[in-house]
């Protein structure tokens, strides 16, 4: 029997190979990459990252495509559905969210509001 409950959250394949390249290039060991958000930037929210050498108390975890994201708890109600992905550009590079929480975001697209 498998579990049907959806995850917290989904990669791309190519956030999943980044985050992947960043914890096989990280200088300490790490299980994986803590995704949170912060009250901060012209829409009021921005995503937030760290390696992660442990899971926390209260954290979700999504293990797929090979590597871990653990959600800060805080940041669980607005990461919901959202998908992660990485964009490389011309001129930026970074991950991105397809987030149906989201209400609006600033022009930059560094934050959001829910």
């Amino acid at each position: 029997m498998t579990d049907m409950t959806p995850q917290m959250i989904t990669l791309t394949d190519a956030a999943a190979e980044r985050v992947q390249m960043l914890l096989k290039d990280s200088d300490e060991p790490v299980l994986g990459l803590r995704v949170g958000v912060s009250t901060k930037g012209c829409s009021g929210m921005s995503y937030v990252f760290e390696y992660a050498a442990e899971k926390k108390p209260f954290e979700e975890e999504v293990d797929t495509k090979g590597v871990k994201v653990f959600i800060d708890p805080m940041a669980t109600m607005y990461l919901v559905g959202a998908e992660m992905d990485y964009v490389e550009g011309t001129l930026k590079s970074g991950f991105v969210f397809n987030n149906p929480n989201e209400k609006s975001r600033c022009g930059c697209g560094e934050s959001f509001s829910v």
